[in-house]
């Protein structure tokens, strides 16, 4: 009674969040192309292209976007309520722009204002994104607001971009970056140049040192960080081809900025495999369409539990209900994102939670045509039945695991939701429909062998 109530509880204030098929949007798949410099894409040049990607989807405004790598070379994008699959692809396509600046004379008081004026629009973004009711339509007036503060963001960062002079040294120039502890708990991020990347930037440093003014290292027109030289590098620049960038960093942001470095260092081109739009309306239909599916389906297993099972099968359907319930808050409560094929698996999980109570029910017949007590038939049946549930429920999840594994996007949908309902059916068969049958073979109107075992006379008191 009390998981009932918290499901329930958990189903109304807590909504069910619903993939990108049922929402409606876009989603690519991007595919990143080896070139004669990196012949091979490995696994930390794949995290350095995510980021980059991220990046650009969190520049297009969209809330609850999903990038995730797929194989050893692609990126699947999930982009939610978005209708403009051209523009999406013209932003998140192409080699990430890496730049380094020196910042022009004079603007020092000028870049500290332009930045305040920058982050206050990304919070202000950030705050009126997160206060946005998961999977509800975005108002009309609330997307106005988020159109603004994007031009706004856009021309903040074209205002910080306008006080560096044009860049002459670019990412192509740039070899590694790595964040390495410093001294006691300071993180600081190495970076390396070839010959002619540390000529270039020995005269960018030689420039600014001790002027205050910083260099600008930008990624897609987007000022990543501005570190500034030591005035004892004013007649030599940083040589060597090298330099570290210190300052208040942990280890998780000096690791965010060598993520970022190296995505626009790395010369790898990205290419949209496939574009795929879903409409809103398409999605409505889907939903509904699968609600049908899923109510018919579990009537009719209802239907046949009670006709053919009797009594056990009507306590049975008590089960499969909670069962539903807690099904769905647990979706809910874990944040599993609903797709087409995870309606599918709690569909077809719903079928499967029944195979339990029918194989105790058929243990239980057996034990009553044995001559069994009613009571030890129903105790028999449970802990015959036990075993078979376990080997067949493990099986299940075995295969769910392996699919959920091996899988990407909505296979993985599928084996979440089938196996959760697997672990959860198992719980409902196993104590909620004992509970029941113990409960009514305790009351003297339920102890009736006709209710247990169609065409059984009598029974062992």
């Amino acid at each position: 009674m009390a998981l009932t109530i918290a499901a329930v509880v958990i189903i109304t204030q807590i909504p069910t969040r619903l993939g990108l098929d049922l929402r409606g949007g876009s989603q690519l798949t991007l595919q990143v192309q080896p070139t004669k410099a990196i012949p091979t894409i490995t696994e930390r040049e794949m995290e350095a292209v995510q980021n980059v990607v991220e990046g650009r989807v969190n520049g297009l405004g969209v809330s609850e976007a999903v990038v995730q790598q797929v194989g050893s070379n692609q990126l699947l994008v999930q982009l939610p309520g978005v209708s403009d699959p051209q523009q999406a692809e013209r932003v998140l396509g192409g080699t990430a722009q890496l730049e380094f600046r020196a910042q022009r004379v004079g603007t020092e008081q000028q870049l500290q204002i332009e930045n305040q004026v920058l982050q206050g629009h990304l919070g202000e973004l950030a705050a009126l994104q997160a206060s946005l009711p998961p999977e509800t339509p975005v108002t009309a007036e609330t997307q106005a607001r988020i159109d603004k503060l994007q031009a706004d963001i856009t021309a903040s960062e074209a205002a910080v971009a306008a006080l560096f002079e044009p860049s002459t040294l670019g990412g192509d120039q740039l070899t590694d970056a790595i964040a390495r502890p410093s001294s006691g708990t300071q993180w600081v991020v190495g970076i390396k140049f070839n010959n002619e990347g540390g000529n270039k930037f020995t005269e960018i440093s030689k420039a600014i040192a001790g002027t205050g003014r910083s260099i600008g290292i930008f990624l897609d027109n987007r000022l990543l960080s501005a570190p500034t030289v030591n005035v004892e590098y004013a007649e030599t620049g940083i040589t060597g081809g090298g330099a570290e960038i210190s300052g208040n960093f942990t280890a998780q942001s000096a690791r965010d900025l060598e993520i970022q470095l190296r995505g626009g260092a790395l010369p790898l081109p990205v290419e949209v495999v496939e574009n795929r739009t879903v409409g809103p309306s398409l999605g409505r239909d889907s939903i509904q369409r699968s609600l049908y599916a899923g109510i018919a389906g579990l009537i009719l297993v209802l239907i046949f539990m009670a006709v053919y099972y009797r009594l056990p099968g009507v306590l049975a359907d008590i089960s499969l209900l909670i069962y539903a319930l807690l099904t769905w808050a647990a979706f809910n409560l874990l944040g599993v994102t609903l797709t087409l094929p995870g309606i599918a698996g709690f569909i077809l999980s719903i079928g499967m939670a029944v195979d339990a109570n029918v194989l105790i029910f058929e243990r239980t017949r057996e034990e009553l045509q044995a001559d069994k007590t009613l009571y030890r038939s129903v105790e028999s049946g449970f802990f015959r039945a036990f075993s078979s549930i376990l080997d067949g429920n493990v099986t299940t999840l075995i295969s769910c695991v392996a699919l959920f594994y091996f899988g990407a996007g909505l296979v993985k949908g599928f084996a979440l939701t089938l196996g959760l309902g697997i672990i959860i059916s198992m719980f409902t068969a196993l104590t909620c429909t004992r509970t029941f049958m113990f409960l009514a073979i305790s009351l003297p109107q339920f102890r009736k062998p006709s209710l247990f075992c169609p065409g059984l006379k009598t029974v062992r008191p």
